[in-house]
């Protein structure tokens, strides 16, 4: 199955996010967008020149952004907002908190430069932590999809969906494997390749660096069963706890800390219902810093090495 994932070619997450917008716009006229001023980098020009009167420009207002988006939830659209994943969640925790998640609106806020690999911009604009943050808030569904593909099939599910998404996607070019046709199923598990040795569920850009893994591992003889958790929240339980029960330990991979994330969700699955040996490939509590993805990505432990190193390691608790 490894044999089979294929890169057709490097696009960024945010241009699915634009793409998928943009045809949403087409297929649902209740479908509204808003920005706080970065109409470039979240890719949403294409939706505004065809759908003008659907756009808000807020300016550098994000928390206005928010209230207006309940607002206009509240009236029966489907907004969806777009900034940086740090301004969508960090600076805006309480409008979300108290405007959206509280009442379950039906807002969709859509965060891209997400993580170490938004590069240069440094540390302040590296958020690390989104994904717990916005799980923990009762009746929200997270979502981090691994490629431009994904990504724009999730931005297409989610108006279906009815209330508050949080949707994470990135900065920089990336390899595209996943269908171009696929199906998004919100809180469903995706299998890349199934293995007997170890599990390891990757979520977002680490989805790759984990083919990249599995792929050298294999020379070992190491046989890993690869699972795509591209919905952080629901969280697909059943997928989880089938596979782990064939291998017998986890190794969970994410541009994200350490706590709150994906580990912690199949930590917490784990600890209750089958304890077994597993490790995290994610940031180790620290902040971020300027410098080009790729180098970061090495500097801080999300590297292909990283999720090889760990699978070996786990595999010997065993």
């Amino acid at each position: 199955m490894l044999d089979q994932i294929i890169d057709t070619g490097k696009k960024s997450t945010r241009d699915g996010f634009g793409a998928g917008l943009h045809e949403l716009g087409k297929k649902n006229p209740n479908v509204v967008a808003l920005c706080a001023d970065l109409v470039g980098s979240l890719k949403m020009q294409p939706f505004i020149d065809e759908f003008p009167d659907r756009f808000f420009q807020v300016g550098i207002a994000e928390a206005n952004m928010m209230g207006i988006a309940a607002g206009l939830a509240t009236g029966g659209k489907i907004p969806f907002t777009g900034t940086f994943a740090n301004f969508s969640t960090g600076r805006v925790y309480d409008q979300i908190r108290q405007s959206i998640a509280y009442s379950h609106k039906n807002v969709k806020i859509c965060a891209s430069h997400a993580g170490v690999t938004l590069g240069e911009d440094g540390a302040t604009h590296q958020i690390l932590e989104d994904v717990g943050m916005m799980r923990m808030l009762p009746g929200f569904t997270v979502i981090n999809p691994c490629d431009y593909n994904q990504t724009k099939a999730a931005t297409i599910a989610i108006a279906d969906h009815h209330g508050p998404v949080y949707l994470r996607f990135g900065r920089p070019s990336w390899p595209n494997f996943t269908p171009a046709d696929q199906k998004f199923e919100i809180g469903k598990a995706l299998t890349l390749a199934e293995g007997t040795d170890v599990s390891v569920f990757a979520t977002g850009h680490m989805v790759w660096k984990a083919v990249e893994a599995a792929r050298e591992l294999a020379k070992e003889g190491i046989s890993v069963e690869l699972i795509n958790i591209h919905t952080i929240k629901p969280f697909d339980e059943e997928a989880v706890l089938k596979s782990v029960r064939k291998t017998g330990c986890a190794v969970t991979a994410e541009e994200h800390q350490m706590n709150g994330g994906l580990g912690d969700s199949v930590a917490q699955l784990l600890g209750r219902k089958l304890p077994v040996p597993m490790d995290y490939v994610a940031v180790n509590d620290s902040f971020g810093e300027s410098g080009k993805p790729v180098d970061l990505m090495k500097k801080y432990g999300l590297d292909t090495s990283d999720i090889v190193e760990k699978v070996r390691n786990v595999i010997k608790r065993k």
